[in-house]
């Protein structure tokens, strides 16, 4: 019965989704049924990767593209977010200093944030990749300083005995405490910079998920549009899996 836990159940969830979806399609007039979106969803994938032009390219190239972008402001966010919640965890000062202004800016939806990117890069493609930094940074900073903030006294009082230097400390102490912290935030933040991306891409226009999936709805293919979602949600899921079997694995190094 152990197969039924893992294969079973997560079937039988997904058959129930294909079947409401069924009885749906039938009921709303334009809304395609299961079978003819996975046909469409064949074709689609026979060619990913064509080229008909700089705004006529395969799924396979639009979503390459957004993940492109997503690395890119994730990247830099977490150059950015990582230190500073060290810094901001290690030292009370700044950390008082700083929870105002993270308490005002980090409710802020990262899209408010897309037109002053516009205005400050005056390009669609560094204005994107600037929404995504300003909505991954934030859970990075968190989750980063509150596990620097939850290091046992203990420890740090130790080092103070030792005469350890900082270096020593963040090294030997920090940074092996902090790190599922660490990875927590690195998790929350991707999945951010994800949806942030697609919902970017709609209103830059290029090449990617999010552009395609709203070209599809000018178009009026419903179809592509509920391919789209399903790739948006595997791509996700794809990336979160692979950060939790990361940060699983550092729990257990640090076990």
């Amino acid at each position: 019965m152990a197969w039924l836990g893992r294969l079973g159940y997560p079937l039988i969830g997904l058959m129930t989704v294909v079947i409401v979806w069924e009885m749906i399609a039938g009921k709303i007039p334009g809304i395609p049924a299961p079978l003819a979106t996975f046909l469409a969803a064949v074709t689609l994938f026979q060619d990913p990767f064509y080229r008909n032009g700089p705004n006529d390219v395969g799924i396979g190239w639009n979503v390459l593209a957004s993940l492109w972008r997503v690395g890119i402001g994730f990247g830099l966010a977490a150059l950015v977010g990582i230190p500073a919640g060290f810094i901001i965890g290690r030292y009370a000062p700044i950390r008082k200093m700083t929870a105002p202004v993270i308490s005002l800016l980090r409710p802020v939806s990262p899209l408010a944030w897309l037109p002053l990117g516009l205005l400050m890069f005056r390009a669609a493609e560094p204005a994107a990749i600037w929404a995504i930094f300003i909505c991954s940074i934030w859970p990075m900073i968190i989750n980063t300083a509150d596990g620097v903030a939850r290091v046992p006294a203990d420890y740090l009082n130790i080092a103070r005995v030792l005469n350890l230097s900082e270096r020593k400390v963040l090294t030997s102490i920090l940074v092996p405490s902090v790190l599922p912290y660490v990875l927590t935030g690195v998790r929350l933040s991707i999945g951010t910079a994800w949806l942030v991306i697609v919902a970017a891409e709609m209103l830059t226009g290029g090449t990617g998920i999010g552009f395609w999936l709203w070209d599809e709805w000018n178009n009026l293919n419903v179809q592509h549009i509920i391919i789209a979602i399903f790739i948006i949600g595997l791509v996700g899921l794809l990336l979160d899996a692979t950060l939790l079997a990361l940060a699983r694995r550092f729990a257990f190094t640090e076990e």
